[in-house]
């Protein structure tokens, strides 16, 4: 995988399992954790490829309310992201933003907790599959 496409993905950006996780119910605070990557190319080739190549944290704290997503304090990175929309539908939570020039969605299913995250910028994609619980502080 190229320095360009690594530099490009770097990030927030986590998608969808068939990993167990929990009812998110109406929780605002949520943590998800990364479960398995793909990084796709304009050429159509695809790799799974680890968390850690991208520069891709192990977990993302979510706060529904304000559309916030960051790293977990543990990690040390204090990296933080704002989104531009969050939308409650019926069972599912979307997240839509941007940052750095790259686009990015998350679609995490209440009821389960399994997530879906993209990321695109120019002639390249990353999709991540996560599990989502309520944030316990």
């Amino acid at each position: 995988m190229n320095l360009v496409f690594k530099t490009a993905m770097m990030g927030l950006v986590f998608l969808v399992s068939n990993a167990p996780a929990d009812d998110l119910g109406k929780s605002t605070q949520i943590l998800c954790s990364t479960l398995n990557v793909n990084a796709c190319q304009v050429n159509g080739v695809c790799t799974s490829i680890p968390a850690s190549e991208l520069n891709i944290p192990q977990f993302i704290e979510i706060d529904t309310k304000t559309g916030a997503l960051s790293t977990t304090a543990a990690s040390g990175e204090n990296r933080k992201t704002a989104a531009s929309q969050v939308v409650q539908a019926d069972d599912h939570l979307l997240i839509h933003g941007d940052q750095l020039g790259r686009a990015f969605s998350l679609l995490i299913q209440k009821s389960t907790g399994q997530a879906s995250f993209a990321s695109v910028a120019d002639g390249n994609a990353v999709v991540v599959f996560a599990a989502c619980t309520p944030r316990q502080d």
